[in-house]
């Protein structure tokens, strides 16, 4: 259990961290901000509606994830917590960093609020020792 708790929260921390380093490359100027923003903006229109219609979806599948019948009759291991907890992780994970990278490709602060909010809901599955834990034993009971 102690290898799979860390191996997601080393996938946590190793996207967080890419994430941060890619705002501080845009926020220090040493990556050009804006470069897709267009007059015309269709592109833009399209990027932030499929990245909107992702992210609403992505995240409640993600946070209830365990919670489906399938899933749940699955997570009698450390195994499979690890499977299907690093495509929870990954379902928030890089919606997270897709739209980080998009709001400072196109400077449109949508992207900027949905990066935000799926960081905030990884808070939510965090995966503690405690969590990884109970996650298991709640199915095997």
């Amino acid at each position: 259990m102690k290898r799979t708790q860390k191996l997601l929260m080393s996938t946590f921390a190793t996207f967080v961290a890419v994430t941060l380093v890619i705002a501080a490359l845009f926020e220090s100027d040493l990556l050009t901000t804006g470069i897709l923003k267009d007059d015309v903006g269709s592109d833009e229109f399209w990027a932030a509606t499929i990245m909107e219609l992702l992210t609403l979806c992505i995240i409640p599948v993600s946070l209830r994830l365990f919670k489906f019948g399938a899933v749940a009759r699955c997570l009698v291991s450390a195994e499979s917590l690890l499977k299907y907890g690093m495509v929870r992780m990954l379902m928030l994970c890089l919606p997270m960093l897709a739209n980080t990278i998009l709001y400072y490709l196109y400077m449109n602060v949508a992207f900027g609020y949905m990066a935000i909010i799926v960081f905030l809901c990884l808070a939510f599955v965090l995966p503690t020792k405690t969590r990884c834990e109970s996650e298991v034993s709640a199915n095997n009971n």
